[in-house]
């Protein structure tokens, strides 16, 4: 998306993003000045403003050339010239806080919170700036209250409001982060149903992992009614193998993977991944094993012409130590599918050694090493391309949910 573009863009250019934006504050505070009439002589008024021009580019040479402690130094000494520049102690606060120096950055906005001459609308950007300093500190409690004071004097503050969920999000509180969320979607520019879906979904996932399956119902139909998300779809499979309901499981099951043909292995993953002191936890890892036995026997020409579902399948027949059926399945399929895919023809070499036909497995290395590509992880984030072999429905880098896509790990 093109504002993503920008904001990336943005980052990777920070330094000369400051220094443009001083720029133009400079031009404009000059034109200001003489708008005003400020009752000074000629004279005086030049000499400030050549002396603030070349302070300003002083600075801006030092940030292009990344020394920001060169830069700060030059803007303390436009604030010492000239200490009625608002916007010289923003740009000063904001370099304080990409320095790493929280505290000044803290210290200064907070000085500007407290004078008595400045606007509603630079006391709002103060608080705001005030935030970030507590956010990007780590002073997270503070960060909350600051962005909620921000809301008091105008609650239309979707960025705001955004950076609040993030941190409820971080911190895991649902409770809080699906009111935010709320209230984003009221205001704020992108849908936010399957956001709050998953944030439903997180809550429901602790009921189930207190073995309280009433509540994590009720919250799971609440995600429905926002998304019906693949989140929601394996949580709903989980309850209805804690529930003792095979039937309604493997129906669901079938639905789920005829939609989402991709998430086969992550689904039996996701099922697996259980809590161990659930009070229905036998009932859940008998109906899981039959549910596991049910795909095994599964005999969909649909389903099973994908590779993601042939792979699944291997997988839980080598973790049952059926070594020879799962190379049946897969010689058949790469006899079939000769331009397979690199994972599974590392899946053939791996039963070809443990079955003993090491002829057959070297022949196959050297045919598979001359196109083979290795995969580092098993998922990625399409939105930032963050890598992890953990199921993440919310990537922890760009902090975007429903994000994750696969790869086949080799």
């Amino acid at each position: 998306m093109d504002y993503i573009f920008i904001w990336t863009w943005i980052r990777s250019h920070l330094l000369a993003t400051v220094a443009v934006s001083i720029t133009l504050i400079l031009i404009y505070h000059y034109f200001i000045e003489r708008r005003k009439g400020i009752k000074l002589s000629k004279k005086y008024r030049d000499s400030i403003f050549e002396t603030q021009s070349k302070i300003f580019l002083n600075a801006t040479q030092y940030l292009i050339s990344g020394n920001k402690d060169l830069a700060i130094r030059e803007f303390l000494n436009a604030v010492d010239l000239n200490n009625e520049t608002i916007d010289t102690y923003f740009a000063l606060g904001g370099l304080f806080r990409v320095n790493g120096e929280i505290d000044k950055a803290i210290s200064i906005h907070r000085s500007l919170i407290s004078r008595k001459d400045i606007t509603e609308s630079v006391r709002l950007k103060s608080l705001k700036e005030l935030a970030i300093d507590f956010d990007k500190g780590g002073f997270l409690d503070k960060a909350i209250d600051t962005y909620k004071d921000v809301l008091k004097i105008n609650r239309d503050q979707h960025e705001v409001i955004g950076a609040i969920c993030r941190i409820y999000e971080d911190l895991g509180d649902w409770d809080q982060a699906y009111n935010f969320r709320r209230m984003l979607s009221k205001v704020g520019p992108e849908n936010q149903s399957e956001t709050i879906s998953h944030i439903l979904v997180e809550k429901a996932k602790d009921y189930f992992k207190k073995g309280n399956i009433s509540e994590c119902s009720n919250e799971l139909a609440e995600a429905f009614r926002y998304s019906p998300t693949v989140s929601a779809k394996i949580l709903q499979l989980k309850v209805y193998l804690a529930e003792g309901d095979l039937d309604q499981a493997q129906g669901y099951f079938l639905e789920i993977l005829k939609e989402h043909p991709m998430y086969a292995t992550f689904i039996f993953e996701s099922l697996h991944e259980i809590g161990q002191d659930l009070s229905f936890s036998e009932k859940y890892k008998n109906n899981f094993g039959k549910l596991r036995e049910f795909f095994l026997k599964l005999n969909d020409k649909e389903l099973l012409s994908f590779p993601s579902v042939i792979l699944a399948r291997l997988r839980l027949l080598k973790e049952g130590d059926k070594i020879e059926n799962a190379f049946e399945i897969l010689d058949d399929w790469i006899k079939k599918n000769p331009n397979t895919s690199e994972v599974l023809r590392v899946e053939y070499i791996k039963l070809l050694i443990a079955l003993g036909k090491n002829e057959m497995a070297l022949a196959e290395t050297s045919f598979l090493l001359e196109s083979f590509q290795q995969s580092l992880t098993k998922h990625y984030c399409k939105q930032c391309g963050y890598n992890s072999d953990n199921i993440f429905w919310r990537c922890s880098q760009c902090l975007e949910w429903e994000t994750i896509q696969f790869r086949w790990k080799v």
